[in-house]
Parts: C-alpha cells; sequence; structure tokens
C-alpha cells in the first residue's frame, strides 16, 4: 500500500451549493478560506439545504478577490455578489443554533427566491472567529467553525468510498452506484488507506498542517442528491444504514479541527499521529 497522500481539496463558498475543486486551500481556525461563509435563509431565517432544496446543487458560486462571489445556474443570468457591509445583522437558525449574519442584499434575495422558488436570502458570515463556536462536547474552549454543519473540515478516504460501493454493488439499488466523493461533500479526500480505518484516527498531520479527529460524520438525505443532476436516489443511506450505523447515525468521513493554520495542497503526505 502506498503511503497516504492528500488526493483532492474542496470548498463550498455557499453552504449546499456547488463544490469547488482547488489545488491547495489556507487552513483558518474556523475551516478552509472561502469554505462555507455564505448560506441561503427562507423567509423564517432558517438555513436552507439540499436536504429540503435538492437545487441547489446546481448553483455555483465562485470566490472574488475581494471577498464577495459570483453565482451561477442553468437558464439564469450570473450575479455578482460583493460583501456586504455590516450595517445590520440577520439572526439565522443552522440546526437550532442562532448565528449573528449579515444580509448580502436585496438583488441576491430575488434571484435565490427566483430559483428556489421560495422566499430566500443570501447571509454572509462576517467574523467567524467569535460568530459559532464547535460542539463543546468535541471542542475546546474558543474553537469556532463556519457555516459548516458542525466542524471546522470534513476528511474522507477514497479506500472507504470503494469498500462503500462494492457493498451498493450487492444490495438492491446496485444501479445508482458506482457513487462519487462528490455525494459525501468532503473538504479533504486522502488516498492510500486501508478502507474504513479513518474509524480509527484521533489526530493526523496533511503536509504542514495538524488536526484532530472530533467525530464521525453523521449523514443525511443530501448524500442520496446527485450533484450534477439534483436527482434523488436511495443509496448511499440504504447500504449505509446496513452497515455503517453507529450510535444511531450513518457515518461516513471524519469530522476535523486544526490545531493551526497553514496550507494544504494536493499531493501533501497524510500522516496519522494518533
Amino acid at each position: 500500500m502506498i503511503d497516504p497522500v492528500l488526493r483532492s481539496v474542496h470548498v463550498h463558498p455557499v453552504k449546499s451549493l456547488r463544490a469547488l475543486s482547488l489545488t491547495e486551500a489556507e487552513v483558518q481556525p474556523w475551516g478552509l478560506a472561502h469554505d462555507r461563509r455564505w448560506a441561503v435563509v427562507d423567509a423564517k431565517d432558517t438555513v436552507m439545504t439540499q436536504r429540503r432544496h435538492p437545487r441547489m446543487a446546481l448553483v455555483s458560486a465562485e470566490p472574488l478577490p475581494d471577498g464577495g462571489l459570483r453565482l451561477t445556474a442553468p437558464g439564469r443570468e450570473p450575479l455578482t455578489v460583493p460583501v456586504p457591509v455590516p450595517a445590520a445583522t440577520l439572526t439565522m437558525d443552522i440546526f437550532d443554533q442562532a448565528v449573528e449574519t449579515v444580509p448580502a442584499g436585496e438583488a441576491a434575495a430575488a434571484w435565490f427566491s427566483a430559483w428556489l422558488e421560495d422566499d430566500a436570502r443570501l447571509v454572509h458570515l462576517d467574523a467567524p472567529e467569535h460568530r459559532r463556536p464547535v460542539d463543546p462536547a468535541y471542542a475546546l474552549p474558543g474553537e469556532t467553525v463556519s457555516l459548516a454543519d458542525g466542524y471546522p473540515l470534513l476528511i474522507a478516504a477514497s479506500a472507504s468510498l470503494d469498500a462503500l460501493n462494492a457493498l451498493i454493488a450487492e444490495g438492491d439499488h446496485a444501479h445508482e452506484g458506482p457513487l462519487p466523493m462528490s455525494r459525501f461533500r468532503p473538504n479533504l479526500v486522502v488516498d492510500g488507506t486501508a478502507p474504513w480505518a479513518e474509524d480509527g484516527w484521533t489526530r493526523l498531520s496533511v503536509g504542514e498542517v495538524t488536526f484532530r479527529v472530533a467525530k464521525p460524520c453523521g449523514r443525511c438525505v443530501v448524500t442520496t442528491t446527485d450533484q450534477a443532476t439534483a436527482e434523488r436516489g436511495k443509496e448511499p443511506l440504504r447500504t449505509l444504514g446496513r452497515h455503517r450505523r453507529l450510535n444511531g447515525k450513518l457515518v461516513f468521513g471524519q469530522n476535523l479541527v486544526p490545531e493551526h493554520t497553514g496550507t494544504v495542497r494536493v499531493g501533501d503526505p497524510v500522516k496519522i499521529l494518533g
């Protein structure tokens, strides 16, 4: 077996929109630079995700040098959104956690409302260093997270995806496989491990950055959404339910908390430290 190596790096500039693949990324205390610093909320200021709006998978958000975004979607005119001035804040509900954000303006609200056919607003996390703490059951004092589901980064192993796809091929929805890694929306993908080796990790390094492994990632209906078409199936949840159930959750991948900042690059060595 080859030594573990970083295969790919991914960010999601707007929560639940299409992933962007990079060759390198800056690791900040709350996650990768440009990862989930924006989100879309509904009329009740509750976060909108692919859980209820699979069409979000078809929208791309490109980070701009000034921190703003360029939004594109099939059949719609692109929209450039500047970083909003934090003159007023909006308290969004993200999985029953109240987080102060800054509304991005009426043009972005109209663009997303038309695409999602629902009242929608784009918001920006202006101060990730103090806006949203990591779950204290898995965090050290002062650790914060972006608008990711709960932890700064998510890592997944390609060998584990291969093993999962082999199990899917043996099941009653084999025609849905093999599934691509994009279904799981990781930040980091590692090659060169044994299948499910990540179950035993507690600490690791990727290039110059070390990470603490917080907990396995519980999976939801988003993983059944084809990220290229927004169509839904039954897998991988059906197979995860049979083979990867832990404490009532269907798990794939591991949540990470960085121990310091730095840069990770495709091809970096990955070392398991504990």
